[in-house]
């Protein structure tokens, strides 16, 4: 966490995560616009960024398009703020998020986190249906994660797995695995202000893969990057949601694999 604090500390550094807060996924040349500072000293406070694990890039053909990666950010509440002010901050932060979801441009999402294990136990939690209820809350996936099986879910402690009509896309040990996201469904329809903007978003799927691979640096573990993409839209209600809920999944799941226990059972 020293090197988060350390990038965190730069108002440079905090205008452009602000700026990628605002709109994700930028290319470098879109980040130095409007700002008085050189597209090299821009590059050298991404590289810190990057370091600290609050920005990702990932390339998308020639371009190289920076994303926010709040996880280090959640971490540090979930040390120091989340066991005495959970209950009304999260409150607060889904506030925030409900307001501000719409706010992103691209309908994309990409994080970065990493992880003091190995690639065979990050992939075993990513895919044991057991395992995955305790750091998605009481909720999560269940599969023989076969390519083109189905991927059924739990969607609550005490509820039953359901087809969702949800399939496996691709399923690599150790490396790679990615999966179909379910529609909205009629237990969302609160979000919508009409019928045919329900109807509407019901049409939208999307679709979720996590990277797994050795860190770039000795002693880090290992490093995984889920992409959540396949949105239509930038004012998907979906992304709108997600975008708060891996956050969330991810940290528990770090503090689960790292010998801790995930903010659910605190």
């Amino acid at each position: 966490m020293d090197d988060v604090f350390r990038a965190l500390a730069d108002a440079s550094r905090r205008r452009l995560l602000d700026r990628l807060h605002t709109r994700n996924g930028q290319t470098l040349r879109e980040l130095c616009e409007g700002l008085e500072m050189s597209r090299q000293a821009v590059s050298k406070h991404l590289a810190v960024l990057e370091a600290a694990g609050l920005v990702t890039a990932v390339r998308r053909g020639r371009e190289k398009l920076h994303y926010l990666n709040p996880v280090p950010i959640q971490e540090i509440s979930d040390r120091w703020i989340g066991k005495y002010e959970r209950g009304r901050l999260s409150a607060l932060g889904h506030l925030k998020r409900t307001l501000e979801g719409t706010t992103v441009s691209k309908p994309e999402f990409v994080y970065v986190m990493y992880i003091q294990t190995t690639p065979e136990r990050l992939y075993e939690a990513l895919t044991d249906a057991e395992f995955a209820q305790r750091y998605f809350g009481g909720w999560g996936p269940k599969s023989d994660w076969k390519v083109g099986s189905p991927v059924l879910w739990k969607m609550g402690p005490d509820g039953d797995y359901e087809d969702l009509d949800q399939q496996v896309l691709e399923a690599e040990p150790g490396k790679r695995l990615a999966y179909s996201w379910h529609r909205i469904f009629p237990m969302h329809r609160e979000l919508f202000g009409s019928d045919e903007e329900y109807e509407e978003a019901r049409k939208e799927k999307s679709r979720v893969a996590f990277d797994i691979e050795p860190a770039e640096e000795p002693g880090m573990g290992v490093k995984l990057t889920i992409t959540h993409d396949g949105f239509d839209s930038p004012d998907s209600k979906m992304l709108e949601g997600v975008s708060g809920g891996w956050v969330m999944i991810l940290s528990s799941l770090k503090t689960l694999l790292e010998g801790g226990k995930p903010v659910a059972e605190q």
